[in-house]
């Protein structure tokens, strides 16, 4: 039994869901999401919640009612809250600004790395070493970070890179003479 899948997920007020056939559509006031679920799992809107339920007890039913349920409860945050990732910039010389569709990223390379920034994702840059990634798709979200920390990741014997707000970086100890 799936202790996350019994758990119905409710729906806050303003937000609204519909079912046809094994997709699901929330809507909220950031926007529209949807997900389409396996054959191996019903959906059901009902009480200002939804549920999941798996069709047999094949394994293959459990792991689809558990994974099901998260989705959709990502959907709902999303479209509720949205989600954040939070990104530092450490080093000397190294800075980040927005410019109209573009971040723009100096990180010690020969040129500026230019980053264009995706629909439906809002990059901020509150000070030249803080990047804000924010959106209503958690996976696009992660993503673009990580595109974004793809460009310099934080190396251990400076600590110098992008990194995430609480990510902790084990630090080498520097070669000896």
């Amino acid at each position: 039994m799936s202790r996350i899948g019994k758990k119905p997920v409710d729906l806050p007020s303003g937000v609204e869901a519909s079912v046809s056939g094994q997709t699901i559509s929330v809507k909220g006031p950031k926007g529209t999401r949807q997900f389409t679920a396996t054959d191996d799992v019903t959906l059901s809107v009902a009480d200002n919640a939804v549920t999941v339920e798996p069709r047999g007890k094949s394994k293959r039913a459990r792991q689809q009612w558990g994974m099901s349920r998260t989705q959709i409860a990502n959907l709902v945050q999303g479209v509720t809250n949205g989600f954040k990732k939070e990104l530092e910039i450490q080093g000397v010389g190294y800075r980040a600004q927005v410019q109209g569709n573009v971040l723009k990223l100096s990180l010690g390379y020969s040129h500026d790395v230019n980053y264009d920034i995706p629909e439906g994702i809002t990059i901020t840059a509150a000070k030249p070493t803080e990047v804000t990634v924010e959106g209503i798709d958690q996976q696009r979200v992660g993503q673009v970070a990580a595109e974004i920390r793809a460009w310099r990741a934080p190396e251990p014997y400076k600590g110098k890179g992008i990194r995430y707000k609480d990510e902790y970086i084990f630090r080498k100890e520097g070669k000896k003479k």
